[in-house]
């Protein structure tokens, strides 16, 4: 099974239970304004125009639907379609009715900004832009970057992800330049570093060693310019980095090294620039940072513990701490300003640069609240210190352990949640891997022989390249086998357990492994077009995606901070005037403090425990574990929007035809109401549909083929007049015969009387639930013909399963009745929609909407767009064609209908354990600060300390993600694993 969601291989439509005509890319019928004559109507025709449009607010399918539901009702418009993913909507229209600023102003109404794109033929004019930030540690930071990138002009959407650490930006580059983020990143505080500028298919980025001069980089950027083929070059001579657009069909990598190589006489080198811009290396690096931050603060920090914690209960080492230096200034106090000094302010340096850049911005974040307590114990320190060594009386107490403690807890904690966040987008990584390293590359003569053999890196592979495949390797690239047979293994892409019989002419996918055979391929998709390149990227966008919970989040994250900060400061005034003015016993403060100190100790211990990177890590760290273990298993989430809606989901509408059925029909009886030969009968009805793409003509004429001898070179007769009436059937002249083939309402509308015999016949055939077709020669029908589509073996259960999650399953369909109610009876569906077209299909949706219910929609074709798009969910089967697919906001990689009940599971599993670190987070947060402010105190005499406060902070963002953690062991539910078709044992 090959994954057809990277090219539009098989349309699928089953809105007719006979039709067997082509349908239009986009389903609905031209709506002309009301009151036209046709000879006006034939005039607007040459008006039509097609405007793109920029729709910044969308957040979900329901959005979309009524973005598009308002201009449809405008005059003029013949059609509307709303791309949520990429918040677009294109919209076709006669412009003598409307233009393009009345459709903009009718988008803002509906409550969305709008934005005209202007936009060359065949040029893409939006481009996405990924950037790594680093120094980022709350919610606060990454709603700054995001609110100054949004701002941007010529930033059609920007979303920034904590837990990934991460922005993507849409925006159109004859606007705005990806220099001008990195800028703006850089100004609100933090480092950017470039990942990769655009989704550009033909880009590469070359990294050039054994340049001295910025001439030199001069010269070889004109060499490249030169090739035919190369549309754009970027230099960048501080990395001695060049990135190419270019055209594949004319060139690609290999030539741009060959070009460098020769132009410095063999002086120069060139590399492919690490993938990602080194986004691993970074994550390392910071891992690796934190790491010897933590390892030198303990270097310091422990003698200070030790000296204020434990050796002063030793009595001779006691006595040595506590001599006096100058005045009541011990060595003891000495030694620990002396160690916590540098944790302070080269250890914790890191925090003081993020404080004063977010204060810088008008916010407060995480590094606020730390820089503020550790600060408040360091100085009072000093002060006591310096207070002690001027007076022979007074008697200091230090806090110097609780900052450089502090200072540790926080970055063993940052350290361990790195490391967490890390494993959380394991899933990328995994697919990636699937990419060989090399691959072997042949040089043909010009009769086909091979001549040479090469090895080189598979990035280097270009389109058209002929790659050699030996069993037990992976295959390099998409392509096709022009040599050779095999079986190949494409569990790791597609899902389907079984290997895969390969022979001339097969296409195969890269990152699958062959089996036995070798194989001679020609490379047709290479580099991002690649099928794995673009689940990746599929799977990188969902992980950017906010689920619309998180907007919970963001919100606290506003006053968060300076929430705390106050109650830190009125926690330590009440308890310093309580002191004061006598408010609670002399008792209750240790004998080693004053009321003052010990109002110090509770206001830091409140600003330390509070923790606002719970809360921002409770749902991105759940969604990229969550949509990292739906893609190995083959279900593609389009983001946290689409797991938080599908947990909602009590109502499956299903498409028939591809999705409960196999999706490949085939005649399996034929009925001849007339004396002829049946190879006449098929040749002439076969030459009538050949014209039609339609599933059920391709039945028929792949049946025909049965009664020809020449094989795959026939030649059907010609069909003169064609004509394609959509819902119903063709008509076409053959051998001087009017032929109509099509459904019973096709024949009535023809004027064309059925006998009885084949309405007998057909009432037998829909009771089968199988297809009827009728064909009809110079208006006397003449045969009937029956065309069934298996259903998939596991549809009844999976209906069943579905019934016992309290999900309601809805099969609508374009076929006839009696059809559709014998195949829903036969999986057991009770409500049915038949005789459906794809305006309907959605109509229907939006009914189900408006009772109360939460709508998943499952489809493949082009036909199940607009209503993939109106459910609360869309699902496509991965089998099915482009449109659907980018419709949808799952995808079903494998076309298991049980896959269908893995995707709820697993977005009701994901959504409860966002719920659980919510919880965890919110719960932390409003126990542990009344904890730390003291309110144990007065009844149970329980003090929490600053530098267990800090602990527990670290302690908490870490649980969260661990937390999150846990969904890699999701397994999908046990139903599944035991599954009984037919007596088979699924597994």
């Amino acid at each position: 099974m090959a994954v057809k969601f990277l090219s539009l291989a098989c349309i699928r439509n089953e809105s007719r239970h006979g039709d067997l005509s082509p349908r239009p890319h986009y389903p609905s019928m031209p709506r002309y304004p009301k009151g036209l004559s046709s000879d006006q109507e034939k005039n607007m025709e040459g008006s039509e125009a097609i405007a793109l449009f920029s729709v910044i607010g969308m957040t979900c399918s329901a959005c979309a639907g009524s973005v598009e539901k308002a201009v449809k009702r405008l005059p003029g418009i013949i059609e509307a379609a709303v791309d949520v993913l990429n918040n677009r909507a294109q919209v076709t229209f006669y412009s003598t009715f409307v233009n393009e600023e009345t459709i903009r102003e009718t988008i803002e109404d509906v409550g969305f900004q709008a934005t005209l794109i202007k936009e060359e033929m065949n040029e893409k004019a939006t481009q996405v832009c990924r950037i790594c930030i680093k120094g980022m540690t709350c919610t606060s930071c990454s709603t700054t970057v995001e609110s100054a990138l949004q701002v941007i002009p010529g930033v059609q959407k920007a979303q920034v992800a904590l837990a990934t650490e991460e922005a993507e930006v849409h925006y159109d580059p004859k606007i705005v330049s990806y220099n001008q983020f990195l800028q703006t990143i850089e100004d609100t505080g933090f480092e950017g570093i470039l990942i990769s500028t655009g989704e550009d298919r033909s880009k590469i980025q070359l990294k050039i060693d054994g340049v001295r001069t910025d001439n030199s980089m001069r010269m070889i950027e004109n060499s490249l310019q030169a090739l035919p083929g190369v549309q754009n070059i970027d230099l960048d001579i501080g990395l001695q980095k060049f990135s190419l657009s270019y055209k594949p069909d004319l060139t690609g990598p290999r030539n741009f090294i060959r070009v460098i190589e020769s132009t410095g006489s063999g002086r120069y080198k060139a590399v492919i620039f690490p993938e990602g811009g080194g986004r691993d290396v970074h994550r390392q690096e910071e891992i690796k940072q934190y790491y010897r931050s933590f390892l030198w603060s303990l270097v310091f920090t422990i003698p200070v513990f030790l000296t204020s914690m434990v050796l002063m209960y030793i009595p001779g080492i006691k006595h040595g701490l506590d001599t006096k230096v100058v005045n009541m200034l011990t060595i003891g106090e000495l030694l620990r300003w002396i160690l916590s000094t540098p944790v302070q302010f080269i250890i914790g340096r890191r925090f003081y640069t993020g404080s004063y850049k977010a204060l810088r911005h008008g916010s407060a974040n995480m590094d606020v609240l730390i820089a503020l307590g550790t600060n408040a114990a360091y100085f009072y320190s000093v002060y006591s210190v310096l207070r002690a060594a001027s007076s022979p009386t007074f008697k200091a107490t230090d806090f110097f352990e609780t900052s450089s403690m502090l200072i540790s807890f926080i970055l063993l904690g940052k350290y361990l949640e790195v490391l967490a966040k890390g494993k959380t987008s394991e899933a990328i990584a995994k697919l990636m891997d699937l990419a060989p390293g090399t691959a072997t590359l042949l040089t043909l003569d010009d009769e086909g022989n091979v001549i040479n053999e090469e090895e080189i890196d598979s990035r280097l592979i270009q389109k058209n390249d002929i790659i050699k495949i030996i069993p037990g390797a992976k295959v390099a690239s998409d392509g096709f086998v022009i040599w050779g047979q095999s079986y190949v293994n494409e569990s790791m892409i597609t899902g389907e357990s079984r290997p895969v019989a390969k022979r001339k002419g097969d296409t195969v996918i890269g990152g699958t492994v062959n089996d036995n055979g070798v194989l001679h391929i020609k490379a047709t998709r290479v580099g991002s077009e690649s099928a794995l390149s673009q689940i990746v990227r599929l799977v990188e966008s969902a992980q950017m995606a906010k689920a619309p919970v998180q907007k919970f989040a963001d919100r606290i994250s506003k006053f968060f901070v300076p929430l705390v900060i106050f109650l830190s400061f009125s926690t330590w005034l009440a308890w310093f005037l309580s002191g004061k003015l006598n408010g609670y016993p002399k008792s209750w403060i240790p004998s080693s403090m004053d009321s003052f100190q010990l109002a110090l100790q509770f206001g830091i211990s409140v600003m330390v425990i509070a923790c606002p990177c719970a809360l921002g890590l409770a749902t991105p760290t759940a969604v990229m574990v969550g949509t990292g273990v739906g893609a190995s298993q083959g279900i593609l989430i389009k983001g946290g929007q689409a797991l938080e809606s599908a947990h909602k989901v009590n109502c499956i509408v299903f498409d028939k035809t591809g999705t409960l059925t196999i999706g490949k029909p085939v005649v399996v009886n034929t009925r001849l109401l007339k004396n002829m030969v049946l190879r006449d009968f098929y040749e002439l009805a076969a030459a009538a549909e050949a014209n039609s793409e339609h599933p059920l003509a391709k039945a028929i004429v792949e049946y025909a083929k049965k009664f020809r001898e020449d094989g795959e070179n026939l030649v059907w007769p010609e069909a003169r007049d064609f004509d394609s009436i959509t819902g119903h059937g063709v008509k076409a002249v053959v051998r001087n015969k009017e032929i109509i083939v099509g459904n019973k309402s096709l024949m009535l509308d023809q004027k064309i009387t059925i006998p009885v015999d084949a309405e007998e016949i057909l009432a037998e055939t829909e009771g089968l639930a199988q297809t009827g077709i009728l064909v009809a020669m110079d208006g006397e029908v003449v045969g009937v013909l029956a065309i069934s589509d298996p259903l998939k073996p596991s549809a009844h259960e999976v209906i069943s399963i579905l019934k016992s999650m309290n999900v309601e399953s809805i099969m609508v369909t374009g076929d006839n009745w009696g059809t559709a109610n014998s195949i829903a009876k036969e999986v057991g569906i009770d409500t049915v929609i038949a005789e459906a077209k794809p305006e309907h299909k959605a109509k229907k949706v939006k009914e189900l909407q408006a009772s109360g219910c939460t709508v998943a929609m499952v489809g493949d074709g082009i036909n199940d767009s607009p209503a993939l798009v109106a459910a609360d969910v869309g699902m496509a089967i991965g089998a099915g064609t482009d449109i659907a697919i980018e419709a949808a906001d799952i995808v079903l990689m494998k076309s298991n209908l049980e896959d269908v009940i893995t995707a709820i599971d697993l977005s009701r599993k994901t959504f409860s354990r966002i719920r659980l670190n919510y919880i965890w987070a919110l719960g932390y947060n409003l126990l542990g600060i009344p904890i730390a402010a003291g309110a144990l105190f007065p009844s149970t005499g329980f003090r929490l300390p600053p530098w267990i406060a800090g602990a527990a902070m670290a302690a908490s963002s870490v649980s969260v993600v661990c937390c999150s953690l846990l969904l890699k062991y999701y397994r999908r539910p046990k139903k599944l694993d035991t599954l009984e078709i037919g007596g088979i044992t699924v597994e």
